[in-house]
């Protein structure tokens, strides 16, 4: 067995020492050898067929190590971890301190101890209240406002005709403040409906009377609670010029318009806007209550220090999380942080309270499902893997849905699952 020298040190850091001997190097050498020998050209042996010796005279003895040393140092790694009860975090830091042919291999691994609970909170006493989702007329008819907005129809406006309370203009428009442009104040294309109200104070009606190719200069003055705060309270030079004018018409909301998408009449329409809200709505309520649980046992538990690169990998990971959400959106990234009056490195700073928060529920999690003995059966991943697999047609994503690691991570998702289930019957109260 080689040697295996376990030191803790500070901030959960773990220092493991390897000492392999030549005996214990020689399996991984040979396999070494046969990788070589499998794909490279050795004159007079067919490939994978020249021995050891063979082809040491060949490439050299180092470079035999060299080909070995990942496989001897991943196994040996993983058996020290196991071994020990070593939970880490992230990748390890490995150095090579001695290797040379015909001498024992000296390396060593660093690794980032996942942080233990060192008090779980009691939640079986801990409590949070349930509330009943309910859907009032109000939320059906802004539903219906936005249906007949999405199936409203743009007309062209014809020639001469002027812009009405009602219509949707098109505009070129570059703001300015005492003569000078305004970052991200110019738009050669920017649309705007009139019967909407988010607009600046006064904007909409400027645009009103104007004819396609009319130009116009006026003033507004900003908001003093507006977002932006360099804009808040001044007043604001405009310059517009209307490059394309649309009636809109929008639909009727009645039987016919149900029956256009497929439904009885006017009132099932209106029924089945209710169910999807409350579908909604109950799915909102159930998220609130899982998060309202999760972060209240988190609050009341103990833990030992987080280590840092902990929480600068689920930072990066909520900043990945934001990139992806901005891009779907059709955004630049880079031009939203900009929109944020912020820099990268505030914007991390601003994610440290909530990336603390998920660590802390993660492994408040991990230790509930260990004390409650909450397992996952073969049984249970097989379907959940074979529903997943389900969703996808092409062969080449079902089967990736099998490999191992796929099937460790969704061993994790269903735990905690359970896990989740577990918290809120006991906590939530109706």
């Amino acid at each position: 067995m080689p040697n295996i020298t376990v030191e803790e040190q500070e901030k959960g850091l773990v220092k493991i020492t390897f000492t392999v001997s030549v005996e214990e190097q020689t399996p991984f050498l040979e396999a070494a050898a046969e990788h070589i020998s499998e794909h490279s050209t050795i004159p007079g042996f067919r490939p994978g067929k020249a021995g050891y010796e063979i082809v040491k005279q060949r490439v050299g003895e180092t470079k035999i190590m060299e080909e070995a040393l990942e496989k001897i140092v991943r196994s040996l790694f993983v058996k020290a971890l196991l071994d020990n009860e070593i939970d880490t975090v992230g990748s390890p830091k490995i150095d090579v301190e001695k290797m040379a042919p015909g001498n024992e291999l000296v390396f060593t691994a660093e690794v980032t101890r996942m942080p233990a609970v060192k008090e779980l909170a009691d939640f079986k006493s801990l409590s949070v209240q349930g509330k009943v989702p309910e859907v009032a007329d109000h939320d059906v008819e802004l539903a219906l406002k936005d249906l007949t907005r999405m199936q409203t129809k743009e007309v062209r406006a014809a020639s001469g005709s002027i812009v009405s309370a009602t219509d949707k203009a098109v505009v070129s428009m570059d703001m300015k403040k005492d003569g000078v442009p305004i970052e991200g104040g110019q738009s050669p294309n920017h649309a705007v409906y009139l019967a909407e109200e988010y607009y600046i104070p006064g904007f909409k009606e400027q645009l009103i009377g104007l004819k396609e190719g009319d130009a116009k200069t006026f003033t507004l003055a900003f908001p003093a609670d507006h977002a932006q705060a360099f804009l808040a309270g001044q007043d604001i030079d405009f310059e517009v010029v209307l490059k394309e004018l649309f009636h809109l018409e929008p639909p009727q909301m009645d039987d016919s318009f149900a029956q256009s998408l497929g439904l009885k009449d006017f009132a099932m329409m209106k029924e089945l806007i209710h169910k999807n809200l409350l579908d909604e709505k109950i799915r909102e309520e159930q998220m609130r209550q899982e998060k309202e649980a999760l972060e209240l046992i988190a609050n009341k538990t103990q833990f030992e220090n987080i280590p840092d690169l902990l929480l600068n990998e689920e930072i990066e990971k909520m900043l990945r999380e934001l990139k992806g959400r901005v891009e779907e959106q059709g955004m630049d990234f880079e031009k939203y942080i900009q929109s944020l009056e912020k820099t990268l490195v505030q914007v991390k700073l601003d994610f440290t309270p909530q990336a603390l928060m998920r660590i802390k529920v993660a492994i408040a999690m991990r230790e509930i499902a260990k004390r409650e003995n909450l397992t996952v059966s073969d049984e249970e991943l097989d379907k959940e893997l074979d529903d997943v697999a389900a969703r996808y047609e092409d062969a080449e994503d079902k089967k990736r849905i099998y490999t191992p690691e796929y099937r460790q991570y969704f061993e994790q998702v269903v735990l905690n699952r359970k896990v989740i289930e577990l918290v809120k019957n006991v906590m939530v109260k109706m």
